[in-house]
Parts: C-alpha cells; structure tokens; sequence
C-alpha cells in the first residue's frame, strides 16, 4: 500500500469528520478538532488551546513507515508528546487501527474505527439523492438472495429481477459517471494522475473526424490524381429510399444476420419502491441495534471498571472497621 493512496485516504477520512467531532491524543488524553485538511497537511487546534496545529504530510509518512514495520503493532509511548495527535489522526484511515489497551498503533486488513474518537459526534447517516443509490441497495439485495454463480439454478423469474436491476444500475450509474466526468476535467491536467483509494484517473483526448462536402473531397482527390471510383461508395440511406420505389427485396442487396437478445420492456416501479423501503428500514434497525449494542457495551465496560478499581480511602476504613 504506498503512502500516496494512504494519504489521499487519510485526508478523504478527516474531511468526512463532522465539524464538532471531537478527538483524543492518545497518551495525554488532550482533546482536539479537524479544523481543515490541506493537499500537504491536516490543521487541528486543540480545546484548551486557542492556537492552530499543522499536522505535515511528512511526519504522517514517517510514522506510516514505522507502523508498517512494526511487527507486533507501533508502540504508542514512543511518541513524542508533540506528536501524539498524529497516531490519533492516523487511525481516522480505515487500514490503521489503535488498540487503547495495549497502547499499539498497527496496519490492519479490517477497516476499522478509531476509539479516540467521540464516536457521539459522528454525522447522521445521509441517503444520496442519486436514483443509482435506491437501485444498487436492490441489486445488493438480490445479490444476497439469488445465487448469482448458478445462473442455470436460478428460477426464471428471479433471471428477469436481477437482469432488471443490472440494467437499471448500469444507466444510473452511466448517467452519475458522465456527472463526475465533467467535474473532474476542469480538475485534471495532461499527463497528471491523480489517485484515490479505489484507483487512479487521468485526462486523456479523443480524436474525432467527419468528411467536408462531399463535393469538395472528390474535387481535392481527383486534383490529386485519385479516380472518383475509388472513394465513393454505396449509401445505406441512399439505397433504403431506393427500395421503396423498385419491386426487390432486402435481401437482394443487403446481407442479413439475425441475432436475439434480451431488452427490457418495462420497470414495476412501485414494487421496486417498496421493497427499496422495507430494505431502508432493515438498515435504520440495523444501525438502532448498533447504536444501543454499543452503549450495552460501554456501561458494561464503565461498571467492570467501578468493580475492580483500587480505592486506597475506602479499602483503608473498610479493614479498620472490621478489625474492631
């Protein structure tokens, strides 16, 4: 994974930080906010300070060396004090993981969150108002339900729902495609790759022709000794018109090859639109079990900490009360 997609990566994350997301260093515990993400640096400022903090590209790339180096995950008391808000940052990338317990900062296959960040503050939830967004949660779902590997197995009517749903995506996909298209040409240079996480892109020319009058081309190629014979041709249109006002046939003049194909001949919209429905209320519940899953586990957390923590006032009079 080289450190120009990981950055990329990294700046694509903390812009997505919603403005009050609030973050932790690790050691210290100081708390602190994305305030911009630049091309070479990430600027935090931390709550008890009025100042701004530039986080460099650099010392981002020096520390995603040593991670990946570190065979048992970077020890995190390594760090400088200076540069604790750099790990906590760090980890925003979904390919780096902070374990708080073991005090490690470590590469991982599992995109993963962050725990150093107040996980409160994290934006709601957003549905793209895209028509590709309702369609492809659709053919995710049938995706699920069907066997796509055994086309043969699959019941007729479920080929028909999932050739439905291909098709759909696939216009609205060309549709948003050719959006993004034109946004990133007033963005890209000649010759200039530009990476993300998923791939790179890059500006390239097409280069398109059509003839001049015909008129005028035959009169330049005979000047140049080219016979008209040569450069003209049968016209398909030409010949079309022709057909309509003689007694021959198509075939007479035509080579015909058949071919059958699929087309789609019509959507059931309000089917789609229900279940699009029933599938973004399994989501919303999905997120609701998460949500309250996670505060289960926090205040389970919270009262095994209260069970076994070691108060020396309360241990004191306890053993004094009993020995009389």
């Amino acid at each position: 994974m080289p450190f120009t997609t990981s950055w990329h990566t990294l700046l694509e994350s903390a812009e997505e930080l919603p403005a009050d997301a609030t973050l932790l260093t690790p050691l210290s515990r100081r708390e602190f906010r994305v305030t911009d993400v630049q091309e070479h640096r990430i600027l935090v400022s931390y709550l008890d300070d009025d100042g701004t903090t530039p986080l460099q590209r650099e010392q981002f790339e020096t520390l995603f060396g040593r991670v990946r180096d570190a065979r048992d995950g970077f020890d995190l008391d390594r760090l400088p004090p200076d540069a604790e808000p750099y790990a906590t940052v760090l980890s925003l990338h979904p390919r780096f993981e902070i374990d708080d317990r073991e005090g490690t900062l470590s590469a991982t296959e599992t995109p993963t969150g962050s725990p150093l960040v107040d996980a409160s503050l994290e934006a709601d939830r957003e549905e793209p108002d895209v028509p590709v967004y309702g369609d492809a949660l659709l053919l995710i779902d049938a995706l699920e339900r069907y066997d796509p590997t055994d086309l043969e197995g699959m019941e007729t009517d479920s080929l028909v729902n999932l050739y439905t749903l291909l098709s759909d995506v696939q216009r609205g996909a060309d549709d948003l495609r050719g959006a993004v298209s034109d946004v990133l040409l007033e963005r890209l240079h000649h010759d200039q790759p530009v990476s993300g996480q998923y791939g790179s892109v890059q500006r390239t020319a097409r280069r398109s022709r059509s003839l001049t009058d015909e008129t005028e081309v035959l009169d330049t190629l005979e000047a140049a000794g080219i016979d008209r014979e040569r450069v003209t041709s049968v016209d398909p249109d030409k010949v079309d018109e022709a057909l309509e006002v003689v007694e021959l046939a198509e075939s007479d003049v035509y080579e015909i090859d058949k071919s059958e194909y699929v087309r789609k001949a019509e959507v059931d919209e309000d089917v789609k639109e229900s279940r699009l429905q029933g599938l973004k209320d399994r989501l919303a519940a999905t997120e609701a079990e998460t949500d309250d899953l996670q505060r289960e586990i926090e205040a389970l957390e919270a009262r095994i900490d209260d069970l076994t923590s070691f108060d020396s006032g309360t241990s004191f009079y306890g053993r004094s009360g009993g020995e009389t």
